[in-house]
């Protein structure tokens, strides 16, 4: 019973943040300098103030915000996110055209991230003066420091211009045909020059942070228990010491997740690849309010359940935790 009041606690708290983030949106991106008219006024080369008028009235911002921000809630409630201003077609259909493409980049990067990053953090802390840990450290600072489109940048001129091992552009090859084994081969192709640039930062962040955590463990009273009995260092290691240290790499991963998908922006603009990140950059551009607050709504969700999987794997991982 009390698991269960837990859980509804919970969901009850996310959605109640889910609310907040869609009002906060909502707002911030209507008192940003222009809007749709104003861009298309711009492309079009001016108007005339009726032409003006009559298309802030058929956008419906001719309303004032607070009623704006009521039509939006009450349209989300129901299913409804709008219809793109540039795209003239439901913002629904449009983000779920462009999703698994998004969920296909951020799911990999999140866990090459995760993986690699616990696996060099691991390594490291077993020999923290070897030269290994140097060269962890030091991939780890450089991971970390350089910005993600710097090394998207570097990368494409590196694997697919210099050394042409990958494609530079896109999700597959344009006009190709095959079997469905041929189609996937060409999409992870595709895909590894964006995931490896996307997890980049996050390697670096998660192999300091596993170490830092496993030299913790690794020195603590039960592990030199464990030693003491005679067991093997593969066993003290990976079955004693790696489900508390890896405790703090599941919180981080969790939190970092909203910015995995904000990072995708980048990548998928470096890359041309078709996904949401790419629709919110020319949302942005052509100020598609509806096109952006959806996407937004979906990225705030996307993270909101993240973070309920997360407190979830906690309590898998430590019985401790209720």
């Amino acid at each position: 019973m009390k698991t269960i009041l837990t859980g509804l606690n919970r969901t009850i708290y996310s959605l109640v943040l889910l609310l907040a983030v869609i009002v906060l949106n909502f707002i911030l991106v209507h008192i940003a300098p222009g809007d749709a008219v104003t861009a298309m006024i711009g492309d079009m080369g001016g108007a005339t103030p009726e032409l003006i008028a009559k298309l802030r009235a058929d956008y419906g911002l001719d309303r004032s915000l607070f009623t704006q921000l009521y039509t939006h809630i009450w349209k989300m409630m129901h299913g409804d996110l709008g219809t793109s201003f540039t795209h003239r077609v439901p913002v629904r259909d449009l983000i779920l055209d462009h999703l698994p493409a998004t969920i296909l980049l951020v799911t990999t990067a999140f866990f090459l991230a995760i993986i690699i990053g616990t696996v060099l953090g691991i390594i490291a802390a077993q020999k923290p003066k070897s030269f290994v840990n140097h060269v962890v450290t030091v991939l780890s600072l450089s991971g970390f420091s350089a910005p993600i489109f710097w090394t998207g940048l570097m990368l494409l001129i590196a694997f697919a211009y210099l050394l042409p091992i990958f494609p530079a552009f896109g999700m597959s090859t344009p006009g190709f045909q095959g079997t469905t084994l041929e189609v996937m081969f060409d999409v992870l192709k595709h895909l590894v020059l964006p995931a490896v640039t996307l997890a980049s930062v996050y390697i670096a962040v998660y192999s300091r942070l596993a170490r830092a955590s496993m030299l913790d463990v690794l020195g603590s009273d039960y592990i030199r228990t464990a030693r003491s009995k005679g067991l093997s260092r593969r066993i003290v290691v990976y079955k004693h010491a790696l489900k508390n240290g890896i405790l703090p790499v599941v919180t981080m991963a969790g939190l970092q997740f909203s910015q995995l998908i904000a990072g995708a922006v980048v990548v998928e603009t470096v890359y041309g690849w078709p996904g949401i990140g790419q629709l919110a950059f020319n949302a942005i551009l052509r100020r598609d309010h509806p096109l952006l607050l959806g996407i937004l709504f979906f990225s705030t969700l996307m993270v909101v359940i993240a973070n309920l999987i997360t407190d979830f794997s906690y309590r898998i991982l430590d019985p401790r935790i209720k």
